[in-house]
């Protein structure tokens, strides 16, 4: 690899974003450079990865199936929390939160929580929301504020860790229930805080004390989402200075074609949207995840096919967030086994891709300095 000694020139390289996006290009294809193969590693071979998390320099890691990791990379070591390893009953996980006192990890029967001075995990029940009212499918952990959401598929809980009260917010919307089945939780800033349902979104104002007015609801029935589909379901969101990204699920059938189309929907933060799917070169319209680095945006997607209604991995793709060109990544240069990539993170290094078939971790950073960390 070329390396720079000329301090004004590399300072130069470093500002100039035609450089930053000529790199990863190189990094990602390594025909057209001279990378023989691009630097990634395989963890948790065999694990269903749920979600992605960062705590200071700790990666954690929820999986269907083998209980909560831990990494430490300075020791390069793993730590597991399941039914083989500890006192925890359940190894089935959606998504976990973390600070320097507890582990929450949210599963089917409720929301698993991990003292880490005393080395035990009890388990919270919610009463509200009925019999899929424990199902834990989000977790946001406001340490400013120090607030848990939970996203759950009835309702959405705010644990004050402070008082260790829980507060219950129903979310229903002129009888849609859908408008209540949480997907994912994202923050903009320190300030607003937006939900994903399986039926538009919500946005929450963390400044106003008035609740009337502090939540506001958007769905297609509108101008929001081009007015596209049956219904809108959201799984990830992606906060730029001028734009929000939305990804969106795929969910078809013979007799309603279009009640999910999918896709990566734009928003300008004043009227324009676009939408970036299977037409504009992706693999599929269903988004698993998208996350930003420099001026591209890497997603994992799928196809929802209706003859046996499932979902079919259609590989990691790279758009570039300034022309939305989609680039396709040719996986045979990943140590990776599968083209169902469901949670993407970059943590500044390195991108972290949860598949269903482990965890796998690419080399990104730039070696002239560090560049695109969100």
């Amino acid at each position: 690899m070329l390396m720079l000694k000329n301090r004004s020139f590399n300072k130069y390289l470093l500002s100039n974003s035609f450089f930053k996006i000529s790199f990863i290009i190189c990094l990602l294809f390594p025909s057209q450079s001279t990378f023989s193969q691009i630097e990634s590693r395989l963890f948790l071979e065999k694990a269903f990865i749920t979600d992605i998390k960062q705590f200071e320099n700790e990666i954690w890691v929820a999986t269907y199936g083998q209980g909560i990791y831990q990494y430490n990379p300075k020791e390069n070591k793993w730590t597991n929390y399941s039914s083989k390893t500890s006192d925890l009953n359940n190894d089935l996980f959606h998504c976990v939160a973390v600070n320097k006192n507890f582990i929450w990890a949210g599963g089917n029967e409720g929301l698993f929580i991990f003292n880490r001075k005393t080395k035990k995990w009890s388990l919270k029940k919610f009463s509200d929301g009925g019999e899929f009212g424990n199902w834990i499918r989000a977790l946001h952990l406001d340490y400013k504020r120090s607030k848990l959401w939970i996203g759950r598929f009835r309702n959405i809980t705010l644990y004050d860790l402070k008082s260790n009260t829980y507060k219950e917010y129903n979310r229903e919307i002129s009888g849609n229930s859908k408008a209540n089945n949480i997907n994912c939780i994202a923050a903009e800033g320190d300030s607003v805080l937006w939900f994903g349902a399986e039926s538009g979104v919500h946005k929450l104002n963390l400044k106003l004390k008035n609740e009337n007015s502090a939540w506001e609801y958007f769905t297609n029935k509108g101008r929001w989402f081009r007015a596209e589909g049956i219904s809108v379901s959201v799984s990830d969101f992606l906060f730029l200075k001028n734009s929000i990204w939305f990804a969106t699920e795929e969910f078809i059938t013979k007799d309603q074609p279009d009640y999910n189309i999918g896709g990566i929907y734009i928003f300008d933060r004043k009227l324009n949207w676009e939408r970036i799917g299977k037409a504009n070169g992706l693999g599929g319209n269903g988004i698993y995840s998208i996350e930003k680095v420099g001026n591209y945006v890497f997603t994992g997607v799928y196809e929802f096919r209706t003859q046996d209604k499932s979902e079919y991995g259609k590989g990691l793709f790279i758009i570039n967030r300034l022309n939305k060109k989609v680039i396709p990544i040719d996986l045979n240069q990943i140590d990776i086994s599968t083209s169902s990539i469901r949670k993407i993170y970059f943590d500044g290094d390195y991108l972290w891709l949860g598949t269903d078939n482990g965890l796998v971790r690419v080399r990104i950073s730039n070696p002239l300095g560090k560049w695109g960390i969100r």
